[in-house]
């Protein structure tokens, strides 16, 4: 899914903006060149990332892009 969508945009870059961790979670705020926002959570257990989410706003992507959008 992550390389369909963002291949609709390769020029994107994410600079993180705020890294968060506490015990076993760290959260990752972001903002790309172009100042679309996200942030991620992530779980880690042994060294690996056991669980992941993401959250952006998936029109404002595909208008900043001008990616055609479809209802879903």
């Amino acid at each position: 899914m992550f390389h369909d969508e963002f291949a609709m945009a390769p020029q994107m870059h994410c600079i993180p903006i705020q890294i968060i961790e506490e015990n076993n979670w760290a959260v990752l705020e972001w903002r790309e060149t172009k100042g679309f926002q996200g942030c991620g959570f992530f779980e880690i257990q042994n060294g690996l990332i056991k669980t992941q989410r993401g959250y952006w706003d998936k029109l404002t992507y595909y208008k900043l892009y001008n990616i055609p959008f479809e209802k879903e």
